[in-house]
């Protein structure tokens, strides 16, 4: 991990309405860093992970990615989304087309690869996510586990330098939780900057860099989760752990 900042958010605000859901939130991440972003529902976790690549516009203050300012729109916001992949809590693959071609759309369609060099890193994509056994297959051909494994590996078929992972198991029955935290891991292992918002703490201990507990739309604190889990600072946090560590 280099000291660099790749994703730098500063005094962030967002508002739904009268709704306050990100206050004044500050939030760098190094290169080959990876931050789990916890807390309890409605905390404004999703909103601050799909702020850094412009799903979600901010009204006030600054994301810069790589040393760049967030684009607006246009083509420098699609280039951007290029280099920033996202995993959603539903697998967003297109029904119609087979795993194989899932993964190769983006690099084909957008950075206008050649096929057979799409296909190539495609189908090793999908055998490091362990599927390629399937890649023929069609999205409601697999259970939801594999799904999402595809979606990681379409994720980084984009040769991002970023990923950010939106709750990528609540959708999924508790048996499939664990190939695609696997699978999360050995990219954290392996040095991708990852921002993952989860409810799975044993991932949240083991993998992440950092810990960042959200709660009522502000960051409360961060720590590193040995540091966090033993010793939270906040009353917030020592609620919310004690609550979810007792069951």
């Amino acid at each position: 991990m280099t000291g660099e900042a790749l994703i730098v958010l500063e005094n962030v605000n967002k508002w739904f309405g009268p709704l306050h859901v990100l206050q004044d939130v500050d939030l760098s991440v190094a290169r080959g860093e990876v931050v789990v972003v916890i807390g309890p529902s409605g905390s404004g976790k999703s909103t601050l992970c799909r702020a850094i690549n412009r799903l979600e516009p901010i009204d006030s203050g600054s994301i810069t990615f790589d040393g760049r300012k967030l684009p607006a729109e246009g083509r420098a916001l699609a280039r951007l989304r290029s280099e920033v992949g996202m995993v959603f809590q539903s697998f967003n693959l297109f029904a119609h087309k087979t795993i194989l071609q899932n993964v190769m759309l983006g690099p084909v369609k957008v950075r206008g690869e050649k096929p057979a060099a799409a296909r190539e890193r495609a189908m090793s994509l999908l055998e490091r996510v362990g599927i390629a056994s399937q890649a023929d297959k069609f999205p409601a051909q697999l259970s939801g586990g594999q799904q999402q494994r595809v979606a990681i590996a379409r994720a980084l078929a984009m040769q991002p330098k970023a990923l950010l992972f939106d709750e990528p198991t609540s959708a999924l029955d508790p048996e499939m939780v664990g190939e695609v935290l696997d699978v999360m891991t050995s990219l954290a292992k392996d040095g991708m900057t990852m921002v993952v918002v989860t409810h799975e703490m044993g991932f949240a201990r083991h993998a992440a860099h950092r810990v960042v507990f959200m709660a009522d739309g502000q960051l409360v604190e961060q720590a590193s989760p040995a540091e966090f889990f033993a010793n939270p600072k906040s009353d917030r946090a020592k609620d919310f752990l004690s609550k979810i560590l007792t069951h």
